[in-house]
């Protein structure tokens, strides 16, 4: 094997320090990363969540974020990937609302 089937083979998009230092520096949170259609089509994500196609080194990867404005997402992922690696930015299919995902119900005590 070359030098180069092996980093693409190893090739992860986000380091666990980048998924954490994303929500201060851009308003994005990563929910879903190199991930398949069938997960991103889960209706408990929430409705402000955005599916991003993008390229590198030649292959496909679909991520799932969330974030308020569109525009910091393109910029994420410009700065980290270059020009030219966005392929598509669409609205996911959550069907949570954003102030109630990620929300645990209250326990009921017993009397």
């Amino acid at each position: 094997m070359s030098e180069e089937t092996i980093t693409q083979d190893t090739f992860m998009p986000w380091s666990e320090e980048e998924k954490k230092s994303l929500p201060p520096q851009y308003g994005c949170q990563l929910l879903l990363s190199d991930t398949s259609m069938s997960k991103l089509k889960d209706p408990s994500f929430p409705t402000d969540a955005y599916v991003v196609v993008y390229e590198e080194n030649s292959k496909s990867y679909i991520d799932l974020c969330r974030t308020r404005k569109v525009s910091s997402l393109f910029d994420l992922y410009y700065d980290k990937f270059g020009p030219n690696a966005i392929k598509k930015i669409e609205f996911g299919y959550g069907r949570k609302s954003p102030k109630l995902w990620g929300v645990k119900p209250k326990e009921i005590k017993k009397k």
